[in-house]
């Protein structure tokens, strides 16, 4: 082979058009800590690991652990990478251009795959709200293996030959392990996403609540666990036939980290706080000095000196601590003599959240009145979350600057106690809701996906009204995002080649070829592949993109030229140049913009390499 042959045989390397592989991460990652036990194939030799593991490894095979049937199926399940992409529907969005909260519509375990890229280890707060399997409420796929399949026919983005979404009968053998074949997966990706110091609630009630946590301690590791929260959702209870009027709903909470910080809910009584003597540091609130629980060192009991005598008691501070606080003007008696000391308003970081949530976050009555505020009418979704419910689990999951995200979002409150929380402390969360379009059977909102956007769309109206009405000068100093953008599942923007064609099946091969003749699929437009190149590129959505002109050509620049796009099916040397010349990082083009100009695309390759492109690939 001569030079020239060499250089005209260039391959560039294609965009990887799969979400990212869970397994393949989780292997690299091993063999990283444990690089002895790599084999000569690059994969992690076992027996090797439970050598250099020692007497940590657990050769048993009778484990403590939860099982059921189909548990094995569920990581074939995770490890399946997803094809689909998430289309733009600016139409049905709110300010879509500058938003960077997002309502996704799609089967939520097709969706996550693809966000793995985009979003792993960003999200601070997961809230879920998922079905409770009471027998007739539970949507999933039948045949998981086909999920994305299963959702184009149920949302009927295709011909309707296949098996559909159902709800779980509790007549059925496979009850429970049904719905821990779909919950395992749609966790197990989660926990993937959240940031090292990141928290997840899920509401439950007695149905699953126990399978529930037991599956979550797996997947967050028990150490993870923070609370099982008791949250009365209803005043008088619903009877349950078994004698009792049940009035409560559970909220697990489980963090990424051992040690991630939970958020303090704010103070209820600061009308408590007096300054009675003009203490610089102002309003304060007295806390009772003496000890009354059980188990307190012996160095806590001493004597104190109050006007009315000296005491001896069991205190809450030791003697030291006690003499600082004194010199510090910290320490008051009451008129009986008996010392306290000095909790200020100003040093209070709020109240720790307990596990008995009655009159706290509002009950489901609540929830109902607040959508028929916005609606006019009470029954457009069944058994809403009170946004001050979300409201209190954001004060403790999340920070004033966090991602949050329901992928269980039904009729959109997640995103209503955003926008309602981001008001109230001036913060700057974004929200990301993924919701299945399941039919309502209503002719105005055809599916609950439809509930959600308008829900959102409507408490951004009334936020905004709120806002008018204020007197000038009195507006919130921060700028609210008070948008969305507006995504939905579907087939990949290119057409995968079938490679499993037989050998000598002419017609079948000559049909294939006609159906790429254009590896796009029809109907599809340049926006609809930037936002598929952006998410298979680890991008997240709202990344800023501005259009510019290079040679006469569209180009799209994306996160302020860290890469750069390019649609034409008529690429230059000139564009090329002009491209790399930008000194991008990364830089992808249509394959079929070279036209099968093999000069081109071996210019193509050396122009970019030249000019320290790290990453230049086609699609």
């Amino acid at each position: 082979m001569n030079k020239k042959d060499t250089e005209t045989s260039v391959e560039i390397e294609k965009l990887d058009l799969r979400s990212h592989e869970i397994a393949a991460d989780k292997a690299a990652e091993l063999l990283r800590l444990f690089p002895e036990v790599r084999t000569e194939g690059g994969k992690v030799d076992f027996d090797r690991l439970k050598r250099v593991l020692g007497e940590t490894a657990d050769p048993g095979k009778e484990r403590y652990g939860m099982n059921w049937p189909g548990k094995a199926d569920c990581f074939k399940t995770i490890q399946q990478p997803s094809l689909a992409t998430l289309r733009p529907c600016p139409e049905e969005s709110v300010n879509f251009d500058a938003t960077e909260n997002l309502i996704i519509e799609g089967d939520n375990l097709e969706v996550l795959k693809l966000l793995q890229k985009s979003y792993i280890g960003k999200i601070k707060l997961i809230y879920i709200d998922p079905p409770y399997n009471t027998g007739n409420d539970f949507i999933y796929p039948d045949n998981y293996s086909e999920s994305l399949q299963t959702y184009l026919e149920y949302s009927n983005q295709v011909d309707d030959q296949g098996k559909k979404f159902s709800t779980n009968a509790d007549t059925d053998g496979r009850f429970h392990s049904k719905w821990l074949n779909m919950m395992y997966p749609r966790l197990y990706l989660a926990r993937n996403l959240l940031r090292e110091d990141g928290v997840i609630f899920i509401s439950i009630d007695d149905h699953e609540v126990d399978n529930l946590k037991k599956m979550c301690c797996e997947v967050f590791g028990e150490e993870n666990f923070r609370a099982n929260v008791v949250w009365r959702r209803t005043v008088s209870g619903a009877v349950s036939g078994q004698g009792f009027a049940v009035a409560h709903d559970h909220i697990l909470c489980f963090s990424k980290m051992p040690d991630s910080p939970l958020g303090r809910l704010p103070v209820d009584d600061e009308a408590d706080y007096k300054n009675p003597d003009n203490d610089p540091r102002g309003p304060y609130k007295l806390q009772k000095l003496e000890r009354t629980l059980e188990g307190a060192r012996p160095t806590m009991t001493f004597e104190i000196q109050t006007p009315s005598g000296p005491i001896t008691k069991t205190w809450a501070v030791s003697l030291a601590k006690f003499q600082e606080l004194k010199s510090d003007n910290r320490i008051a008696f009451s008129r009986s003599g008996a010392p306290y000391y000095k909790q200020f308003l100003s040093e209070y970081k709020g109240r720790l959240p307990d596990t008995w949530w009655d009159e706290i976050g509002g009950y489901n009555q609540d929830a109902s009145r607040e959508l028929k505020g916005l609606f006019g009418e009470k029954d457009v979704f069944n058994n809403p979350k009170p946004v001050d419910l979300l409201c209190t689990i954001l004060q403790i999951g999340s920070g004033e600057d966090s991602i949050v995200l329901d992928y269980f979002s039904g009729s959109g409150t997640t995103a209503h106690a955003v926008l309602q929380q981001n008001k109230v402390d001036l913060g700057n969360r974004k929200f990301i809701l993924v919701q299945l379009p399941e039919p309502t059977g209503r002719s105005d909102y055809k599916t609950i996906a439809d509930i959600t956007k308008e829900r959102v769309r409507r408490a951004v109206k009334k936020l905004n009204e709120l806002d008018s009405d204020k007197l000038p000068g009195t507006e919130n100093i921060k700028s609210d995002d008070r948008g969305f953008k507006v995504f939905k599942l579907a087939e990949s923007n290119f057409k995968p080649w079938q490679a499993e064609v037989p050998t000598g099946d002419t017609e079948t091969l000559a049909k294939q070829l006609e159906f790429h003749a254009s590896h796009i699929r029809e109907g599809r437009t340049p926006d609809d592949i930037l936002y598929e190149i952006l998410i298979k590129s680890g991008f997240p959505l709202p990344t800023h993109v501005e259009k510019i002109t290079l040679c006469g050509k569209s180009v799209y620049s994306i996160a302020d030229g860290a890469m750069l796009i390019c649609l034409d099916d008529a690429l230059t040397h000139e564009l090329i140049k002009a491209m790399a010349d930008r000194k991008p990082e990364r830089v992808i083009c249509l394959d079929e913009g070279f036209a099968g100009n093999d000069q081109l695309k071996t210019n193509a390759v050396q122009t970019m390499k030249a000019r320290g492109v790290t990453s230049f690939k086609t699609i």
